[in-house]
């Protein structure tokens, strides 16, 4: 694997991964909209949300279930695992290459997303 086809391929998973979560964010507004059209909003009461959408595997059932909330949040969780799938390659195709340093690069960037990731919460 070359340099050239390795960014080619890296710039392709980010435009997928991109289009794909506004496609499903955008379906997931449409949803709620055509939902809630008509429903009155009142701002003295809290509502809170499912504690589904709380979670990865419960945002994946109502996703599946076509709830749009649960469209929404799949789309921006998608949206956040886009750049790091992106980093997973890159150590994937350095590996190949045999680019030791930027293996080295890239696996210290991609320690550093998971960390803040699970730390986020």
């Amino acid at each position: 694997m070359d340099d050239r086809r390795l960014e080619t391929i890296m710039g392709n998973l980010l435009r997928v991964g991109v289009l794909l979560a506004a496609g499903l964010v955008t379906i997931g507004a449409l949803v709620y909209l055509a939902q809630h059209y008509a429903g009155h909003i009142s701002f003295h009461n809290f509502i809170e949300e499912s504690a589904d959408l709380r979670t990865v595997g419960g945002i994946f059932k109502l996703a599946t279930q076509f709830n749009s909330l649960g469209l929404i949040q799949f789309g921006l969780l998608l949206l956040i695992a886009t750049p790091v799938a992106r980093v997973v390659f890159a150590v994937i195709g350095f590996a190949l290459e045999r680019d030791r340093l930027y293996v080295a690069v890239s696996a210290i960037v991609l320690v550093i997303l998971v960390i803040s990731l699970l730390h986020a919460t």
